[in-house]
């Protein structure tokens, strides 16, 4: 036998040959197809330098901001998200620079927790509704999606508004303020508009993490480009995406009311492609904004100090961090693009988006045959330096000597493949500095390992459900949601003193109970009463529903001329509630006629009042940052009681405020307040 082994080790090297000469060629394949896509984005990109022209089509500036606002719904669906949902719908609200948009969070029946916290935000925000999926989750997430767009639809005529859009976001995203208006810019005239989404920066060494940094770089600043200009497709990208109304209808007229395909995992891949067979009009948007983060110079070691980030508007977030939730984050994705998309949608469309289904596809046998090409490299340099050291004198003619162009095929796979690594450093370098874009020369062989993982389970997922019938189930990421430090920008309202906060003290002080107004509400109030001056009093007359006892919103204390006025025409006065100030002022829009009065409430004027308290010195701003500080709310309850309690706020503020806000304003545009009817003793 001792005689025998070195022609074993001999055979096994010549096979280990053959084996590095298949990977090579399957690599030089997938090369030359990536070096096409390069080639037309730097043709592209020469082409627009030399005709100094910038190569993003986007809207101006003054073209976002000068479109009159349309109402947009946002999307979101929650399983598990009761650590996350409230700071994300926190954040967002306080950050987005418009007014006529609802949010729509989907919650399952048996989420009692996350459930709980929508509904805190809920009560809070009044263009916030919670959306209950009537049975028990984790179903999938085209599953929630399907049962918030019934609600938006419901919601439409019950408030008898129609969105022009309809926005898709997770619960862990972070929006920037211009989002909403860049989305309004092009409605209804587009079906689907898609803005890139960008990794949140993560520290030097978290390695994982940062492979989603220099992916996403690259996906969202070359290769998505690409797509839309050759095949003229724009896949969803899950989050940042805008559908239109005449899209969403469609869809779900398509399906029996189910615009998300539920037999899918990546169902805004699916939704995608299916628009893009109808005809419908999609955009990639890259509109230049800034950021400013907080950035460590020198990989971590250097001063940490502020800097201003010139990129695409975007969606950012957080993304997976350890080895096994990156890989089943990326398995998910594998599956429902690769395999379900392959049994879904087939081959369909024409050349050119036959072309990407195929780069959507080949990383099924792509990111295999990287890792084993690693392994077999590996063992033929071990046995290079043993027959360096002549512990192995019996070798058979390399392949490689007796075809001299199978050297030429991995020159060329060498070449290909620094060409991969500079344009990784390119992009990361664009978006996280020269710092991130040097990491990512390591971070590519993470990657590799990390794909490697996800395409093996995406494997034994899809052969498990194809012969064994397992079922497919949504296989979900737990979010995180960054801090206002990571974020980079501090929202720019008053949260803390936004309506309903001032809603709770007021009903707190007067021992009054609360009420949500719906346009339905209003009408059945109003229904068979005569004209009455409800303007003059600041008061809104309602019917729950199923009750026939009328009811009178008012959103700060009746003043005495306003009692005297209610009692002569209504003995007894109506039972009092108190609403928010928005909702007082949609409701009188409506008894004026304006039928989509309850549309537009978005960013309400009870965030611009809170502001108003504090700039004019009606709440000491140092003694409300102090008691803001200290508030628990599992201890202190709602945060409007609280700060009345604690003496940050008083009923006369309010009514101060109120009385001056209104007298601060150019007569005729605002209601006859109360407080002023007070003051001047006549109507």
């Amino acid at each position: 036998m001792p005689l025998y082994w070195p022609f074993f080790i001999a055979d096994y090297s010549s096979a280990l040959e053959r084996a590095v000469i298949a990977c090579a060629i399957v690599i030089f394949i997938s090369s030359v197809d990536d070096l096409f896509v390069d080639a037309c984005f730097w043709g592209r990109k020469a082409w627009f330098f030399l005709r100094r022209q910038s190569s993003d089509e986007a809207p101006s500036l003054a073209e976002i901001e000068g479109k009159a606002e349309q109402p947009i719904a946002i999307m979101v669906p929650a399983w598990l998200e009761y650590d996350v949902i409230a700071r994300m719908v926190e954040t967002m609200v306080g950050t987005l620079d418009y007014a006529h948009y609802a949010i729509f969070v989907g919650v399952y029946a048996n989420d009692a927790r996350t459930a709980a916290e929508v509904e805190r935000m809920r009560r809070r925000y009044p263009h916030l509704v919670r959306v209950t999926v009537p049975h028990g989750g984790p179903t999938c997430k085209s599953d929630c999606l399907n049962w918030i767009v019934r609600d938006i639809l419901a919601h439409e005529q019950t408030h008898g508004v129609a969105f022009a859009g309809v926005v898709l976001h997770d619960s862990e995203d972070v929006v920037h303020p211009l989002e909403l208006r860049l989305f309004n810019s092009f409605l209804p005239g587009t079906d689907l508009i898609q803005i890139p989404v960008m990794s949140l920066e993560r520290e030097w060494y978290e390695l994982i993490a940062g492979t989603y940094m220099d992916e996403f770089a690259e996906w969202h600043g070359k290769d998505l480009i690409i797509r839309e200009r050759l095949s003229g497709m724009v896949l969803s990208a899950g989050v940042g995406t805008c559908f239109s109304r005449r899209a969403l209808l469609l869809l779900s007229q398509e399906r029996d009311q189910q615009p998300f395909n539920v037999s899918v995992l990546t169902e805004d891949y699916d939704i995608g492609v299916r628009l893009a067979e109808y005809g419908m009009r999609s955009a990639f948007c890259r509109f230049p904004v800034s950021f400013v983060t907080l950035r460590h110079r020198w990989f971590g070691y250097g001063r940490r100090e502020p800097m201003r980030l010139d990129a695409p508007l975007c969606v950012r977030e957080f993304f997976p961090d350890t080895f096994r939730t990156s890989y089943r984050q990326k398995a998910r994705w594998t599956l429902g693009i690769s395999f379900q998309g392959w049994r879904e949608i087939g081959w369909r469309g024409s050349l050119a988006t036959k072309y990407f289904l195929y780069r959507d596809r080949k990383g099924l046998v792509t990111s295999l045959v990287v890792v084993l090409a690693y392994f077999v490299t590996a063992q033929m340099i071990v046995l290079y330096v043993i027959a360096m050291f002549g512990l192995w004198p019996g070798r058979y003619p390399s392949l490689f000597l007796l075809h001299p162009v199978l050297f030429w095929l991995l020159a060329a796979n060498g070449v290909a493949l620094c060409l991969r690594l500079v344009q990784r450093f390119y992009f990361t370098r664009q978006l996280y500095g020269w710092e991130h874009g040097v990491l990512s020369l390591p971070r590519a062989l993470i990657s590799n390992f990390v794909n490697f993982a996800a395409t093996v389970r995406a494997w034994r997922l899809f052969l498990s459900n194809l012969f064994f019938g397992t079922p497919l189930g949504w296989d979900k990421t737990m979010h995180f949601y960054p801090s206002a430090e990571a974020i980079g920008h501090v929202p720019h309202s008053h949260s803390a003193l936004d309506e309903e906060t001032i809603a709770e003290a007021v009903a707190y002080a007067l021992q009054v109970p609360r009420v949500h107004l719906t346009a339905l509400m209003v009408r059945n109030g109003a229904a068979g009463l005569p004209q009455h001056p409800w303007h003059l009093w600041h008061a809104v007359p309602y019917r729950a529903e199923g009750e026939t006892r009328l009811c009178l919103a008012i959103a700060a204390p009746l003043s005495p001329f306003a009692a005297k006025e209610l009692a002569a025409h209504f003995l007894p006065i109506p039972g009092l509630r108190i609403a928010r100030e928005s909702e007082i002022e949609a409701a009188l829009r409506l008894l004026d006629g304006e039928s989509t009065a309850f549309g537009a409430i978005g960013r309400q004027k009870g965030a611009a009042r809170g502001t108003f308290m504090i700039d004019h010195g009606f709440v000491d701003k140092a003694r409300l940052a102090e008691a803001l500080d200290e508030y628990d709310p599992e201890v202190d309850g709602l945060v409007g009681e609280y700060l009345l309690r604690r003496g940050v706020l008083t009923l006369t503020m309010i009514e101060a405020a109120l009385a001056a806000q209104y007298a601060a304003q150019p007569e005729g545009q605002t209601p006859v307040a109360a407080h002023q009817i007070a003051q001047d003793g006549a109507p």
